[in-house]
């Protein structure tokens, strides 16, 4: 599920580039690898586990942001004879690079995810795994979990099997690049099918109740002398191919749940007041929401393009808060299998690169198939999986959040002690005159404090900045008739 997503374009000025360094050097944040480490992943690369099957014949490709290195997946979309589809998805098999127990393995589970950062990432493997052997990189055999999943003609599963085997893609993709190929028609049909295919299932989506959230990517923009921040809206390609994401981690939870054994990604239904804040916000930020209106719905209405949808798209991400890891053995299915989003069992395994409980979740799925018991350091590990990846969604969810803060107080912190028009969003229960309002322009959201009177909740209000200092000081703002605060 999508997480915000920020980007800093142009030649930021270098005090915004010392406090994003200086995020990483935070307690918190992995640092280099070990020597240790590096030996071991340098070995793995040169010697990976051997792959039985030769899947190198069929022509995968690859959809990513340019620049990209750590690729997990690629496909091939085709017709079935007689009707249907057939989806070749491709994982990139992390396990035949890493031991048991080993150091890469050890490192691995202290890290549990790769960190986002707008100007880099701190990487889940070393580099000669995840950027090199390990990742599908065009024309470069990899050992993969392949999977294979036939559709009827209307997207839904009829067959699914997976196993090891080598592979090789032949095309390396990005999304713009996609969606102008599929927008002119100059698409070949394993790629036009991305687009038949990801309709289909965002219709099926639809009818499960399901939420697919297109939340806009936050950029951070330096034009003549001065910042800018904006959304990117994602493209309709960007969400079918989800889609073919989406397909397999809920191909891979009905493995497991069939099973008896698995890991499943879980989310409970939204409290009332989570979706009554929610409305609140709409109101707010103008948009319509009948009371007949299911959440779903009004969020498949909602165009990512517009600033005022972009940011309640943004806020709706809180709904997700709740996820978690469920583990079950011994067959007995656990009373909570469905991801509330999904509208379905779920599960991760598309990422292994990148998150930890993927490798896992690909190791059972073929035990699975194959009508075995999972590997023994599987069955070991089980158990604590949910704790360690709750751990690393933890500090990821910290790094957004300070990583939010910095860009907003570079964006503002020349600006101090201008009014704005904002909305109010949000009002603390205990104390009515402290709350948050999402300004009109520029795309922030931040915290208002300082006034008298309660904040008049979903209504406009002018709002003077009182402090931003990337680094010191995340932004504030107080209501504009109250005292300016004293600089820091």
């Amino acid at each position: 599920m999508p997480r915000r997503q920020m980007r800093v374009t142009g030649a930021a000025e270098a005090a915004l580039r010392d406090a994003l360094r200086a995020l990483r050097t935070q307690p918190d944040v992995p640092g280099a690898f070990p020597a240790a480490v590096l030996a071991e992943a340098e070995a793995a690369a040169r010697s990976p586990r051997p792959t039985e099957r030769d899947a190198t014949g069929i022509p995968l490709f690859t959809i990513d942001p340019p620049g990209s290195t750590d690729l997990d997946q690629a496909m091939h979309l085709a017709r079935r004879p007689g009707g249907g589809y057939r989806v070749h998805y491709a994982i990139a098999d992390v396990a035949a690079f890493v031991t048991p127990g080993g150091a890469v393995d050890t490192e691995a589970h202290r890290r549990v995810q790769t960190l986002y950062f707008p100007d880099g990432r701190v990487p889940l493997h070393p580099a000669v795994i995840s950027e090199g052997a390990a990742s599908l990189l065009a024309g470069q055999d990899a050992p993969a979990l392949l999977w294979r999943i036939d559709l009827d003609a209307d997207g839904r599963p009829v067959a699914t099997d997976v196993h090891r085997a080598l592979v090789r893609s032949r095309a390396r993709l990005d999304y713009e690049g996609v969606q102008r190929q599929l927008d002119t028609g100059t698409a070949e049909e394993p790629l036009a099918l991305l687009r038949e295919i990801g309709t289909l299932r965002e219709r099926l989506e639809a009818e499960r109740g399901g939420i697919s959230l297109a939340v806009p990517e936050q950029e951070i923009v330096e034009r003549d002398g001065a910042y800018a921040l904006e959304y990117r809206a994602p493209r309709p390609a960007d969400a079918w191919n989800a889609q073919i994401s989406l397909l397999t981690g809920m191909a891979a939870a009905d493995l497991m749940t069939a099973a008896g054994t698995g890991i499943l990604r879980t989310l409970p239904a939204a409290p009332d007041g989570a979706v009554s804040r929610l409305r609140r916000s709409a109101r707010a930020l103008g948009i319509d929401w009948p009371h007949h209106v299911s959440y779903a719905a009004l969020v498949r209405s909602l165009d990512p393009h517009d600033s005022r949808h972009a940011a309640f798209l943004q806020d709706c991400t809180t709904l997700l808060r709740g996820a978690g890891y469920t583990v079950f053995t011994g067959g007995e299915v656990p009373a909570l299998t469905v991801h509330a989003a999904v509208a379905d069992a779920y599960t991760h395994c598309t990422a292994p690169l990148r998150r930890l409980v993927d490798r896992y979740a690909g190791e059972l799925c073929l035990a699975a198939v194959a009508g075995e018991e999972p590997p023994e350091w599987v069955r070991a590990a089980l158990p604590g999986l949910p704790r360690r990846m709750a751990e690393g969604s933890r500090r990821a969810g910290a790094v957004e959040r300070e990583c939010v803060d910095l860009l907003e107080a570079a964006l503002l912190q020349d600006r101090v002690g201008e009014v704005f028009d904002a909305y109010v969003i949000d009002v603390h229960e205990r104390d009515p005159a402290v709350g948050t309002v999402h300004l009109e322009d520029p795309a922030v959201v931040a915290r208002v404090e300082g006034g008298t009177a309660p904040l008049p909740l979903g209504e406009r209000l002018l709002v003077r900045l009182t402090r931003a200092a990337p680094g010191r000081e995340k932004a504030l703002f107080a209501p504009a008739g109250a005292p300016a605060a004293a600089p820091p």
